[in-house]
Parts: structure tokens; C-alpha cells; sequence
């Protein structure tokens, strides 16, 4: 990618093959095409629930007639005369053993002929450059030894994040990791502890204008997301630089801007107010709260209006309820933040809150930056 983005390669073979399926994978079948490839194949060792690759970039690249071959693996390169023809791979068969993990078994070997061969199976990190006898720790996979909280290695005044610190997750991350490290290095410079830091916090206000008025659009729409008008195949690929996606039409956009599921408006319960009329359960679209005797886990979430089965996600239950004892409980996987409970609600035990993140900054020592979200 960095050579086509500098125009080192401006032409590729017709038969290319993609090793890998990640969202660079993508970028790499899709640029080839535009090359002047015209028999392109992604080659991947799992089935496609197993792909790191965005739905949607799978979905744009084979709507570019880009094939995605699944259940194989790499075995060899195969040259001839000094040429590349083309690669062995082995298909396998996938299934679980006994512990669930998964097992692949090679049913053959097939070989698929190709003009380029692009390996985009991503990246790892190196650090030959670092002497050993500097006094830095490194872990047996060779990546430095770093503080989760300083973000300083085994070095004073040297820090680390994003990749570099704990592997490959995705630029949010590294954006949260400098904003830390700043700290800690700015406290370096001024000779305080690296681990003393300005305290974070948080913060929620009632999103309420008037008994059913509120600061925020809250009109739920169960429509899905629309679909991006795209350049016609035919045009995409006659320049390099097209661009591909055409963007929202103003219809496209008012109805978009209304699936917006609020993210920073959170769903506030006082459960001392609460008079159990069920009239937030019957007002609910998603059906996502139940008022029932309180249980352990296991046996609460059979018993809720819509059975909760994802355990990966917590459930809020509250306090016991004045007039039974019983617990108000909503499963966050299906609530949306619409705020209709809290509009039918007439004790006001149902709110809508904006919560704010208070983060600190390198330099700070009292109050902090606000980030909502």
C-alpha cells in the first residue's frame, strides 16, 4: 500500500492472490483491482465468522467481484524457471475438540496459479534497535516490560504505547495511551513521581426540559442503517484516486441522524421512586425491563421479558422496590437510550442523564478536561 501510495508500483499481474483477511487484506484486493488485476482471490485458513476484516469492507470488496476463498491454508510458493506461478495451499476441514477449541484437519492439497502473491497478514513488533544492556526488560515474545498505570518501562524516561506497548488494538487505544503517557513524562521533566496523577472523574446531569421535553432528539427508529451510494463499477476503477463512496443524500442523513442510539445519555433509575405501575415495560420497544423477584444471576435472566443470553453483558438491577421488594431489571445489550420510559414514568423514577468523563491532562493538578461520551 505505501508503494501504489508513492507510485512505486503503478501495474500488478492479472491473477493476484491476498493472503489474509483483515481490513488491509481488503485494501490491498481492492487496490490490485485497480492495478489491472482482474482475477483476484483472498485467501483465508477459517470460515468467515473467524474474519478480522469489517463486514462491510468483506461486502465492498466483493461487490467489486473480488473472490474470498475460505479453509486455506498456505503451504508454498511455487517458481519456475526463475517465475512465479502460483502457490499450494491446503484445504482443511474445520470442526471443535472436546475443550470447544478449534481444530482444522487438511483434506488435500491444491494449488492455485497466480502472477503476485500480497501478504497481508499484519504486523508484529521489532526492537532489535534497543540494546540489550541498557537495563530494559523485555518479555519472552521480545516486547518491553511496561507500567500499565506510568506507561514507563524498566528505563526511566522512556515510555511506551499504542502497539508498541502491548501488541496490536486499534487507535483509540494508542490515542488513550499518550494522553496518559503525557502525564507521566511531563511529571518526569518536572522531577515528581510518574505515578502521581491528577484524579479523573465523571458527572451526570438530567437531560429533562419539561415534563416530556428533552435536550436531545430521542425519536426512536427501528430502521437499519442505509446504504451508501456508491461510483458504478464500470467508473470506480479507470483512476486510482476515485473515490468510491458517494456519501448520504439529505434524506439518507435525517433518517441516519435518528439511529443515533445517544451513547452519552444514560438511562438513570431511582428505585425508592418507583411505584411498579409497569408502565415503563409496557412503553419499552425493545422490551428491555422486567420487574421481578431478585434472584442470582443464572436464575434472573431466564425469568426477564426478553431472556437475556448474551452473559458477556452485564445486567442493571436495582435496589429493592418499596412496595413488593421486588427489583427493577434492564438489559443493557437491548436497551437503545430512546428515554420513553422515562417519559411515561410519573414519579420520575426513570431519568435521562448525560454522562461526562472527566479526563486529566498532562500539566494539570486541579480540575480536568471533560469528554463526553
Amino acid at each position: 500500500m505505501e508503494s501504489v501510495a508513492f507510485e512505486h508500483i503503478k501495474s500488478i499481474g492479472q491473477r493476484v492472490l491476498i493472503i489474509g483477511v483483515g481490513n488491509t487484506a481488503m485494501d490491498c484486493c481492492r487496490t490490485s483491482r485497480r492495478l489491472g488485476g482482474t482475477d483476484i482471490k483472498v485467501m483465508a485458513r477459517r470460515p468467515r465468522e473467524f474474519f478480522k476484516a469489517s463486514p462491510w469492507e468483506l461486502e465492498d470488496a466483493e461487490e467489486e467481484l473480488i473472490e474470498i476463498v475460505v479453509n486455506h491454508s498456505p503451504k508454498r510458493f511455487v517458481v519456475e524457471d526463475g517465475k512465479l506461478r502460483g502457490m499450494e495451499f491446503e484445504r482443511l476441514e474445520w470442526s471443535e475438540d472436546a475443550k470447544g477449541r478449534a481444530t482444522s484437519t487438511v483434506i488435500d492439497t491444491v494449488f492455485i496459479p497466480a502472477d503476485d502473491v500480497i501478504v497481508a497478514i499484519g504486523q508484529e513488533n521489532a526492537f532489535p534497535w534497543i540494546e540489550r544492556d541498557i537495563g530494559m526488560e523485555f518479555d519472552k515474545s521480545g516486547m518491553p516490560i511496561v507500567d500499565k498505570v506510568t506507561f514507563q518501562s524498566s528505563v526511566p524516561g522512556i515510555f511506551f504505547g499504542g502497539d508498541a506497548a502491548w501488541g496490536p488494538k486499534n487507535i483509540i487505544w494508542a490515542v488513550a495511551h499518550a494522553h496518559e503517557a503525557a502525564i507521566s513524562i511531563h511529571n518526569h521533566c518536572q522531577g515528581l513521581a510518574v505515578a502521581d496523577r491528577p484524579a479523573s472523574g465523571m458527572n451526570l446531569v438530567t437531560q429533562k426540559m419539561g415534563m416530556y421535553e428533552w435536550s436531545y432528539s430521542n425519536d426512536y427508529n427501528p430502521a437499519h442503517r442505509a446504504k451508501m451510494k456508491h461510483v458504478d463499477l464500470r467508473e470506480r476503477f479507470q483512476k486510482l484516486s476515485l473515490e468510491v463512496e458517494l456519501g448520504f443524500d439529505v434524506d439518507q442523513i435525517t433518517r441516519e441522524v435518528e439511529r443515533c442510539l445517544n451513547c452519552d445519555i444514560e438511562t438513570s433509575f431511582k428505585d425508592k421512586l418507583c411505584i411498579e405501575c409497569d408502565a415503563c415495560i409496557d412503553i419499552c420497544p425493545l422490551q428491555c425491563l422486567t420487574i421481578t423477584p431478585n434472584a442470582d444471576e443464572p436464575a434472573l435472566r431466564p425469568r426477564l421479558t426478553v431472556p437475556a443470553k448474551n452473559t458477556e453483558q452485564a445486567l442493571f438491577v436495582s435496589g429493592a422496590l418499596p412496595q413488593t421488594g421486588r427489583v427493577m431489571v434492564k438489559d443493557e445489550d437491548l436497551c437503545v437510550h430512546c428515554g420513553l420510559c422515562a417519559e411515561r414514568c410519573p414519579t420520575a423514577a426513570w431519568d435521562m442523564e448525560k454522562f461526562e468523563l472527566i479526563l486529566p491532562h498532562a500539566g494539570q493538578k486541579n480540575g480536568a478536561s471533560r469528554k463526553t461520551g
